[in-house]
């Protein structure tokens, strides 16, 4: 099958900044899109439902990815699972188009096709099922043949930095090949900043603290905020060489003043990939290696692509599956077609060929997951200009998940050509086929991996017939799901995502056997995944995204000796780890390297970047509106509270309690919505303002340190207070959320009305700063005063008893980054952008102080489906224990 792209810029397409319409078919003279192509404003991009895939590809690429229009030809396995990412991807619209009708063949890797669409054309029943999964993409199906006139419409008419982009796939069974032929200039503006401390007459940069500072040899920096040399500032990109991993030089200007302090940011350069045309690319290949053990092995198997297409095109089918009669015509053709080649093979691997031949009629749902998906992610390459594309043929087998004496008796053939698991059959017999459809299988996790194994299992028949696939997940969908986990829909918001998935796999297969479950698997969890549920169970795969529930389940899967295949994703990086009973190490064999943190005393007093401040404003958020009311809540409920916790805590610790007990159950609690407001300007002269000149009074920015360097440098930058300026955007920003937090902790109706909250504003009594009172405010020695003990003893008393609190209502609130309406993202913008304020630092716009705040994971369809496919790739080899 092949694809089409057309890239274009925002000076062409439609103008309609609202959703397109969904289904208008081409081929019934309806639409027009040259009729269409006016003048176009830039697309809104919705941030929240792409908000996980614009950390991956950054807002630019995303806003051209959202002019692009795509052409996908032929909707078999492998185009349907093109398409389904590029849709999800964002792209303006996909038109996909096929001539041929479905067939039960085609329900084996298929799977927006059925039983009742069988008959119907393929293009015309994907477009529905395609078009619901993003309701921001216009997804057309065109049916007859594609003719100059049609492809006209996909041509560029504002060319903007590139041409046009082709790109051809060719799918297999067990092997794949890719083609790209991309004709503009690719770059990439990820940015990596680093913390120079020196740099000295050589131009030698020494990171600050000897942090490692990641760059590689031939990277470009550019420079910022550097003191003395301060014309490296305005210097353009420089390439640097690496000399030690906290060391590198740069052909920099040197005035003879050592600089101090800065930054530097890498810079990805446009890089000008020149591709060949097909024609000539065929006999002149260049190949991306994918398998490093098997060196010739792409080259193969462009000679065996380049045979079946001449043996499809003398017979108009491919070679029979198993006959070895047409696969040795292959392997002739294979060696006429290498003779015409401009480097032609020494030897011709007659084994491989035969293999490919013999599997060249079946089709295997896994393997159209992984291809399908590297050539979604060269759409996007081609409409985005983000990352590097292919260069120029890719080559993906799996020949070892066959069976070591695979053979298809004739009679299963024609007894399963027709059926759902024909194609998958003609790849791996019968015999392996029945094996699927009886396995018991955990699937823990129904999140954007989870989507996809399921998919594939579905697909593969795994439990189809006397087995069963058991689902878990005790989370809900949210909207921001929707971008990747693609069997989700809108009306499944706030709902489980495991009966939601089961449902949606039960649509792609209703002979597959399921049983969701909404529960954590943990040692909570254990009298429901019991010894005799694991027992029964043929194997686990695990889709979750945290390290200790995938030991937990590793030791589990060990402890019944079961075979676990475990995968998981973070942007453009993917993972797929299969654990075998007494044949491989256990997941928890091996531990990745700790992660590095911040020193606590960076983020709560020395904060450098932005991503502190960030942090800080979590801590900040957690401390007000959670801890603060959890303990208070455990005082009013719980009688032996506050008894227990004077028993274990240490005498310091016992008076903080007991004098935040009383600063929220007395002293600041909010009866009316002005108390909140009243509670937010004081935080606000407390943080930004009085705090601010309390460290300055320790530390006034001429201050030394007892090597004679100035104390405000490496590292540490100096800060100044904020003055609360009613008129200042980011500081009501900061009151109207903190206040409306405050109010919903209370049980108080809330108010967004900022002029009302200005006015509230004029009646708040703010103390005038006094240096001499909280002189602490800094030092971190947390000895005990002599009285506290006494102090202790006070506060109990004024403590009022919980029976005399049954009015009060609180709540502690739980972060929610991906809740608009609740104000927790708008307190973490505020807050922490007023704490960059006080250290001269850029601020943070709201989609990266998510993106911190939340602690996301960055993530993309392409890679999700990628790894999925792979991890049942393995799944065919773990279940025959031969080729592992």
């Amino acid at each position: 099958m092949g694809a089409y792209l057309d890239t274009m810029n925002g000076s062409t397409g439609e103008d309609d900044p609202s959703p397109p319409a969904k289904r208008r078919r081409t081929d019934e003279g309806d639409v027009s899109q040259e009729a269409e192509k006016v003048t176009q404003k830039p697309p809104e991009i919705d941030e929240n439902f792409y908000s996980r895939q614009i950390y991956v590809l950054g807002r630019d690429a995303m806003m051209r990815l959202a002019q692009s229009d795509v052409l996908i030809s032929g909707v078999g396995g492998l185009g349907v699972e093109i398409a389904k990412n590029v849709v999800l991807a964002g792209v303006r619209s996909v038109t996909i188009h096929d001539e041929q009708v479905c067939t039960g063949v085609d329900l084996s890797s298929q799977y927006f096709l059925g039983e009742a669409t069988v008959g119907e054309n393929r293009a015309s029943a994907c477009e529905a099922p395609l078009g619901q999964l993003n309701k921001y993409v216009r997804v057309t199906a065109h049916t007859e043949p594609l003719t100059m006139d049609f492809l006209k419409k996909f041509t560029n008419i504002d060319w903007c930095h590139f041409n046009s982009a082709t790109e051809f796939t060719k799918r297999n069974r067990i092997s794949v090949s890719f083609f790209c032929n991309i004709s503009h200039a690719f770059y990439n503006t990820v940015l990596s900043c680093h913390l120079p401390n020196t740099y000295e007459k050589q131009g030698v940069v020494t990171t600050s603290h000897k942090a490692r500072h990641g760059f590689e040899d031939g990277d470009y920096v550019t420079f910022s905020e550097v003191r003395g040399m301060t014309e490296i500032n305005e210097c353009p990109p420089m390439e640097i060489k690496v000399l030690a991993p906290h060391r590198f030089s740069v052909m920099a200007p040197y005035n003879g003043i050592t600089g101090t302090g800065g930054f530097a940011t890498e810079l990805k350069m446009p890089k000008d990939v020149k591709f060949k045309p097909l024609k000539e690319s065929l006999q002149n290949p260049e190949f991306v290696p994918c398998d490093t053990a098997n060196a010739d092995r792409a080259a193969q198997l462009h000679l065996g692509f380049q045979a079946l297409h001449a043996f499809q095109e003398a017979h108009r089918r491919l070679p029979r599956a198993w006959d070895m009669y047409e696969a040795a015509e292959v392997v002739q053709l294979a060696k006429e077609k290498n003779a015409l080649q401009a480097n032609p093979l020494k030897e011709i691997d007659d084994r491989i060929l035969t293999l490919l031949s013999c599997t060249s009629s079946g089709s295997l749902c896994p393997m159209q997951s992984v291809i399908g998906s590297i050539a979604a992610q060269e759409v996007i390459k081609a409409c985005t200009g983000k990352f590097t594309p292919i260069h120029q043929w890719f080559y993906f087998d799996a020949f070892e998940c066959l069976p070591q004496k695979a053979s298809v008796p004739e009679f299963c053939v024609k007894e399963m050509e027709l059926a759902r698991y024909g194609a998958q059959a003609c790849v791996f017999g019968s015999d392996v086929q029945r094996t699927l459809l009886s396995l018991n299988y955990l699937v823990v996790g129904a999140g954007a991996i989870g989507c996809e194994l399921l998919k594939n299992l579905a697909m593969m028949g795994v439990g189809a017939g006397c087995g069963c696939i058991y689902l878990t997940d005790a989370d809900k969908v949210e909207m921001s799901n929707l971008n990747r986990m693609f069997f989700f829909r809108t009306e499944d918001v706030g709902h489980s995502k495991a009966v939601a998935a089961a449902n949606a796999a039960l649509r792609m297969n209703p002979e597959l056997n399921i049983t969701s479950h909404e529960d954590k698997v943990g040692p909570e969890t254990e009298s429901v995944y019991n010894d005799l549920f694991f027992t029964h169970l043929n194997g686990v795969a695990s889709a979750i995204d945290n390290v200790e529930g995938r030991r937990y389940i590793d030791r589990r899967c060990v402890r019944y000796c079961k075979p676990l295949v475990d995968s998981g994703t973070e942007g453009t990086k993917g993972s797929v780890q299969v654990v075998v009973p007494f044949v491989t190490e256990s997941y928890t064999c091996s531990r990745d390297p700790p992660e590095t943190s911040v020193p606590l005393c960076t983020i709560k007093y020395f904060p450098n970047k932005v991503e502190h401040t960030i942090e800080w404003a979590r801590d900040e958020f957690e401390g007000l509106f959670k801890m603060s009311a959890v303990n208070a809540v455990k005082y009013l409920e719980n009688p032996r509270f506050l008894s227990a916790a004077q028993k274990t805590l240490p005498l310091m610790e016992e008076v903080d309690l007991l004098q935040e007990l009383m600063k929220i159950l007395v002293e600041e609690r909010a009866w009316v919505f002005d108390d909140c407001v009243e509670f937010a300007r004081l935080r606000f002269q407390e943080q930004y303002d009085t705090r601010i000149r309390q460290m300055l009074r320790h530390y006034p920015e001429e201050q030394l340190t007892s090597k004679g360097t100035p104390f405000w440098s490496a590292g540490r930058r100096c800060p100044h207070p904020i003055e609360f300026d009613p008129s200042n955007t980011l500081h009501v920003d900061y009151i109207v959320a903190a206040a409306n937090l405050r109010a919903a902790m209370f049980g108080i109706p809330q108010c967004t009305d900022r002029e009302v909250i200005t006015r509230m504003l004029e009646d708040v009594d703010v103390p005038v700063y006094d240096p001499h009172k909280n002189d602490a405010a800094v030092n971190e020695d947390h000895t005990v005063p002599r009285d506290a003990k006494e102090l202790v003893c006070d506060l109990l008393e004024e403590l009022p008893a919980p029976r005399d609190l049954e009015d009060l209502t609180l709540t502690a609130l739980e972060f929610d980054v991906d809740d608009d309406s609740n104000f927790h993202l708008d307190f973490i913008v505020a807050a922490s952008n007023l704490r960059a304020a006080n250290y001269n630092i850029a601020p943070a716009d709201r989609l990266n102080s998510k993106l911190v705040a939340g602690r996301i994971i960055p993530a993309i369809a392409t890679t999700t489906s990628l790894v999925a496919g792979l991890a049942c790739l393995e799944l065919y080899k773990v279940e025959r224990c031969d080729t592992l």
